[in-house]
């Protein structure tokens, strides 16, 4: 699991594992948008660069996951970029998506993260305050519309969804036991 495209350096030795062992190569990504990324995820590798590396990794003949996760209420949490990432992971050749429809807060997490709300995105935080005020899991408000998008664009392009049928896939890509 990683936010980083520097894990294609490891496409050998990952091909190697895989020949005794399951592997599944997974990498976050939060949105499609480069832009709106520099901004919630200033040091982390783009969006485009980690769609890349699934696409590199899958090639290669690696299970890959794409970790839907978080989805930032009012940031992340529209139907164009659920639907735009499931086609983009569809175009990458990833395998499955896995998502987590909100956000959690622990307590010095959400100060920092509120601080970085107002710097950011002026009036949000006020949203989050008003909905979730001190609750550790923040789950999207429209989360039962995202799911039913998610699962009709993962059914409509054949990518796994379901926790029990991606570990079902990945293990059946292994070789023998050690």
């Amino acid at each position: 699991i990683t936010k980083s495209d520097l894990i294609c350096r490891d496409i050998d030795v990952l091909q190697e594992i895989q020949q005794h062992a399951p592997v599944l190569c997974k990498l976050t990504v939060t949105t499609a948008d480069d832009a709106l990324a520099r901004k919630i995820e200033p040091y982390a590798p783009l969006p485009s660069a980690r769609l890349d590396a699934l696409a590199r990794l899958s090639d290669a003949g690696l299970p890959t996951c794409l970790l839907l996760m978080p989805v930032l209420p009012w940031l992340t949490d529209s139907e164009r970029n659920i639907r735009t990432l499931v086609r983009r992971a569809r175009e990458a050749g990833v395998r499955s998506i896995y998502p987590m429809w909100g956000v959690t807060l622990r307590d010095r997490q959400r100060a920092y993260f509120y601080h970085q709300l107002d710097r950011l995105f002026p009036g949000l935080k006020q949203k989050y305050v008003s909905l979730y005020g001190t609750a550790y899991q923040c789950t999207a408000p429209n989360v039962q519309a995202l799911q039913r998008i998610f699962v009709q664009e993962c059914e409509n392009t054949g990518i796994l969804y379901k926790m029990q049928d991606i570990i079902s896939d990945y293990q059946r890509e292994a070789g023998g036991q050690l």
